[in-house]
């Protein structure tokens, strides 16, 4: 977990300088609200209070980097306490969780604050106060929003959007660091961008084999943020090497069609915490078989 603070923190910085202090109050107030939530559950509870293994931390980090820098503060802690309360602790707390807390408050915010939450304005750091549609609302298929992409802005961060989602170099950089920290494992992360851009390259409406629009869509949006750092989660994702390799592909695959074909820009949210139920069968499916055990119908064949 502290590592994972550490890989964000580029992000982090970049977020506070492109958003200002409203990005830098956020920051503070999701990582003081989960952590006061989970330690006062815990206490409550007569539980061992475990706010020292950082997870709440994490998990306060994850929720303000996923937010508008605009959104009320008040609906922020919302967010907080629904993903450590009803998602991380009542299903039993850290390792017992069925779908990753952030992810979830952040759906719970896009559903229950839907105008709030894509309200993407910013603030006195690198780019004039505005308020309107992302690079990835520009280049949603179809789109009645107007204006001019660049994938250099992409890359480097100075583009609308969620606190923690706009700078691609920060958050390859984060992920550089997680792996060569073996924190996290290359499949899932490569697999689930690897498929996401050859459909986007192969089958995006009006964009076939267009290399730009695709580079476009991988740094636009929370892909890199959610395929780095909330994909990986070692709760909410498979432990077996194909397996992750499977739920990479789930992944691409259901990030592709909500963004071409669904109603929002984005779709990443929604295709972890899906992936996040498929989890038990992709295991259960992809589980090795053990050295030297031979499989049911063979031994009854022999037996025969």
């Amino acid at each position: 977990m502290r590592d994972v603070l550490i890989a964000l923190t580029p992000a982090s910085i970049f977020g506070i300088v492109n958003f200002g202090l409203d990005a830098l109050l956020r920051i503070v107030i999701g990582i003081v609200t989960c952590v006061a939530c989970e330690a006062l559950y815990q206490y409550f509870m007569h539980k061992k209070v475990t706010v020292t293994d950082l997870s709440a931390a994490v998990t306060g980090l994850l929720i303000a980097l996923n937010i508008p820098s605009t959104l009320n503060v008040g609906f922020e802690i919302v967010g907080c306490v629904f993903a450590i309360i009803v998602v991380k602790q009542l299903f039993g707390g850290l390792g017992q969780n069925f779908m990753n807390p952030a992810l979830a408050a952040r759906c719970f915010l896009l559903i229950a604050y839907t105008g709030p939450m894509t309200n993407f304005v910013t603030s006195n750091g690198f780019l004039d106060a505005y308020s309107g549609a992302t690079p990835l609302a520009l280049l949603k298929p179809g789109a009645e929003s107007t204006g001019v992409v660049s994938l250099a802005k992409m890359f480097i961060g100075t583009t609308g959007g969620v606190i923690g989602e706009t700078s691609a170099i920060c958050l390859l950089l984060g992920g550089i660091y997680l792996l060569a920290r073996k924190v996290i494992n290359w499949r899932i992360p490569v697999t689930y961008v690897g498929v996401f851009a050859v459909l986007i390259f192969l089958f995006a409406p009006g964009h076939h084999f267009d290399v730009i629009y695709m580079l476009e869509e991988v740094c636009g949006g929370g892909l890199l943020l959610g395929a780095i750092f909330m994909a990986t989660d070692y709760v909410t994702s498979p432990i077996t090497p194909n397996g992750k390799i499977v739920f990479g592909c789930c992944l691409g695959l259901l990030t592709f069609i909500f963004r071409m074909y669904g109603g929002s820009a984005e779709g990443v949210s929604y295709a972890i915490i899906f992936c996040n139920l498929l989890v038990p069968l992709i295991e259960r499916v992809t589980v090795p078989k053990s050295f030297g055990k031979k499989k049911p119908e063979k031994k009854a064949k022999e037996a025969a």
